[in-house]
């Protein structure tokens, strides 16, 4: 049986508890206690998470586990020398050590993130790698491995990381099988981007939201400023008048972005050829692919494609 224990502190984020229903469903699917979850904590006890709503745990003692997951938390406060040193003991001693959005930090406040490319949620990026410039810190990926050590973007990436752990051990079915229980889409891979071109738009009618659906299924085609208009049963100038006003873009702009954002997903899934992608997200050919590449991301989509190996 594989101990794994999650660890949480005073003030850690509720929602990062989604890491026990992923092994708990693992459990599940093998049909066999295949993990055997233990909430840790330095003093044991009833601990209190951000949201008030408090769990139980065991006080740190033996520090060889199969995987250690690291809680985050919504203000990011400095660990305590306790939980450094544990931490430390459980990376020599455990086969893996692992780190739910900023629970990076405490990770990087025990010097395990030293030398090693990391990741948190986006908004907290630059700040962990400005208080501790020895970590690699990837502000734009759902979750990084490096050796032994895995830490994910915020939130609901902590889903995506466990469902990797999982893939690791029991293989991509039962992965996809628990993903399909917790209603998700299966999981983003590590190099996908934290940032969605549709969440960036925001429209606030339901006419240009149901344009914008209208593309992002239909990408493959042409999608002109009239098709988009009669799906939003708007005339062709009121509609790009009212796409403007709620989406500070263009239409032209706001097409282009989510090919990118299809064509990036594709890529970093590694099932495609450049010439595949290009065609499948409406850019016709991979030269006119780069190019949006180097506008949205600086980098060309080959280089994206190495990234998502990494």
């Amino acid at each position: 049986m594989k101990r794994t224990g999650v660890v949480v502190f005073p003030g850690f984020q509720i929602l990062d508890m989604i890491a026990v229903s992923v092994f708990e469903l693992a459990n599940m699917e093998a049909r066999q206690p295949v993990y055997e979850i233990e909430l840790i904590s330095e003093h044991g006890g009833q601990v209190r998470s951000s949201s008030g709503v408090r769990v139980d745990t065991v006080a740190f003692d033996d520090p060889a586990f199969d995987t250690v997951v690291v809680t985050g938390a919504m203000n990011v406060e400095p660990a305590s020398p306790g939980l450094c040193e544990f931490l430390n003991r459980a990376l020599a001693a455990s086969r893996r050590t692992a780190s739910i959005c900023t629970g990076a930090f405490i990770l990087a406040e025990a010097g395990i993130l030293d030398g090693r490319r990391a990741t948190t949620h986006w908004h907290f990026a630059r700040e962990l790698q400005h208080r501790f410039p020895l970590t690699q810190v990837d502000e734009d990926r759902i979750f990084i491995v490096d050796g032994a050590v895995w830490t994910s973007a915020g939130m609901t990436a902590g889903i995506d990381l466990c469902l990797a752990l999982v893939e690791r051990d029991l293989g991509i079915e039962t992965s996809r099988a628990i993903a399909k229980k917790l209603v998700v889409y299966h999981r983003r891979t590590g190099g996908q981007s934290q940032f969605s071109a549709m969440l960036d738009l925001e429209p606030r009618s339901d006419r240009i939201q149901t344009a914008l659906t209208y593309a992002r299924n239909h990408l493959h085609e042409r999608l002109t400023v009239e098709q988009l208009a009669e799906v939003a049963h708007l005339s062709p100038r009121q509609f790009s008048r009212a796409f403007r006003d709620e989406t500070r873009q263009s239409p032209a702009k706001a097409i282009e972005n989510l090919r990118v954002e299809a064509a990036r997903s594709m890529i970093e899934a590694g099932r495609h050829s450049l010439d595949v992608v290009a065609a499948e997200t409406g850019f016709v050919d991979p030269e006119r692919m780069r190019r949006a590449f180097l506008r949205a991301f600086g980098q060309p989509p080959q280089a994206i494609k190495r990234a998502a190996r990494n």
